[in-house]
């Protein structure tokens, strides 16, 4: 099975899935913790900038576009 990354949340008690996803028993899992504190606020903003940024760099205008003949089979 490919890696998914799926939006949850902890209720207290247990991590609860936000979304419809059938997780095969004994499969490996990785948590990350997002804080919920407003006092951080300026962390998640800086965070997105520089995810804003990334992308753009990434999917900017000089980005070639590729075609199937350039993926490796």
């Amino acid at each position: 099975m490919a890696a998914i990354s799926l939006k949850a949340h902890y209720d207290g008690e247990h991590i609860q899935i936000d979304e419809p996803f059938q997780i095969p028993a004994n499969s490996q899992l990785i948590v990350t913790v997002i804080p919920n504190d407003d006092s951080l606020g300026h962390w998640r903003e800086d965070w997105s900038r520089l995810a804003a940024q990334g992308l753009a760099r990434a999917y900017g205008p000089d980005e070639p576009e590729y075609t199937e003949a350039d993926c490796i089979p």
